[in-house]
């Protein structure tokens, strides 16, 4: 049972634990809105124009076309949440935890309430406001949606300090499809965002989960993601960020304790300006014939940093897994630093990795601009491509959509 009184405790004991990795963050500098600052809206399409701007860059249709459901946060407050589909549920976590009492049961098992400061900051503002931030969405079991449903974190004020906890739940047998967008506003030039998702999969559950960022160039990014995944369930999670951002430091971790059960983690990493790309992800392969693959490309240009970092633990047998990260350095005061990290304690097990960064080859530009592209031209183009790679395991519709979200990314690259 999810004991609410053991949670505080641990939270306070951690409100200053640094991360692992990353920049440590003042978490003083930042305002702790209220929940309710901002208006609720019946739909999405009520929000501001210049904001639907934005969620249109990050995939959030305010249209909600081809959507099985919305959720909008802006800063600290819920403020729109519709789901017309029978099939799934999207709501507001303060309105599902007073709805299911069980999904207390759920909160904090995949992600430790102590992990870090952010983590302990999330969960005492919970407990000191009584209001819970962030969304909960759940597929009904056997249910395969083909619209996929969509939620955006989005801030709109200056220096505001925005948390959320989200709690993804796929029942047996469904099929759930969920694209985020996070994005700002044109005014604000500094905020903090943690957010705290905790996915649960169960037996013969898929969830695809995209994931697009747009933060504004002095923003700090730290989401906290942990995800269990059953018997014979597949998790595959598409994460694109190609704006400049003062710093970001996610390194989501994914369970595997059910027999066959398979995780995919793709990411496409665009370092601009002086930004701060601490990303990577980790699977633990624990259940016999459990599966992982973790996939990334990576481009630094002005002076940002990218650091790719993987970890794959096979510790059981029949477990496959595979690492995979590719990096172009496109100006001298750019780097990027993969770390690939096996684990192997099983004697029945197969894992590999790949890494190689690397410059643009001079015989690809100069077959461009024989074609007539200025060298600018060419360098784009080949950074574009190199970027552009194929988003498995979607349905055609979705795989589509996705695909226009990652072109509309990478217009600035």
């Amino acid at each position: 049972m999810w004991n609410v009184a053991k949670c505080i405790r641990k939270s306070k004991k951690s409100p200053g634990k640094k991360a692992l990795y990353g920049e440590d963050i003042d978490l003083e500098k930042f305002i702790k809105e209220e929940a309710d600052e901002h208006e609720r809206l019946n739909k999405a399409s009520e929000i501001p124009k210049k904001v639907q701007e934005s969620l249109l860059k990050v995939g959030v249709d305010p249209e909600e076309k081809e959507r099985a459901g919305t959720f909008i946060q802006v800063d600290q407050s819920g403020v729109c949440s519709t789901c017309e589909s029978e099939s799934v549920e999207i709501m507001g976590m303060n309105v599902a935890t007073e709805k299911y009492g069980w999904l207390k049961d759920y909160m904090w098992k995949a992600v430790a309430v102590d992990a870090d400061k952010y983590t302990a900051q999330t969960a005492l503002r919970e407990s000191e406001t009584g209001e819970k931030s962030g969304y909960f969405i759940r597929s009904l079991p056997g249910s395969k949606e083909v619209f996929p449903l969509q939620a955006c974190m989005f801030i709109g004020d200056e220096k505001v300090m925005q948390t959320t906890h989200n709690v993804i739940i796929a029942e047996e047998n469904s099929e759930l499809h969920i694209i985020t967008g996070c994005a700002t506003g044109e005014d604000v030039s500094s905020a903090l965002h943690v957010g705290v998702s905790e996915f649960y999969l169960k037996k013969g559950a898929k969830i695809t989960f995209t994931m697009v960022h747009n933060w504004a160039e002095q923003v700090d990014v730290r989401p906290r993601t942990g995800i269990m995944v059953g018997d014979d369930a597949t998790y595959m999670s598409n994460y694109i960020l190609t704006s400049p951002v003062r710093s970001i430091q996610t390194y989501p971790t994914a369970y595997c304790p059910g027999k066959n059960s398979r995780v995919v983690f793709q990411s496409i990493l665009g370092g601009q300006k002086d930004s701060i790309l601490d990303t990577g992800s980790r699977v633990l392969l624990e259940g016999e014939g459990s599966s992982a693959e973790m996939i990334s490309r990576a481009v630094s240009k002005d002076q940002s940093q990218l650091y790719a970092r993987g970890h794959l633990a096979g510790r059981t047998q029949n477990v496959k897994g595979h690492l995979e990260c590719h990096g172009l350095v496109l100006s001298d005061d750019s780097m990027i630093y993969a770390v690939p990290e096996l684990e192997g304690s099983a004697t029945e097990l197969e894992m590999s990795h790949e890494a190689a960064v690397g410059k643009i080859a001079e015989e690809e530009v100069q077959y461009l601009t024989s074609r007539g592209l200025s060298e600018e031209e060419a360098a784009s183009m080949i950074v574009r491509g190199f970027l552009s790679m194929d988003i498995t395991g979607l349905p055609p519709e979705l795989a589509l959509e996705t695909k226009k979200m990652l072109d509309m990314s990478l217009k600035g690259m």
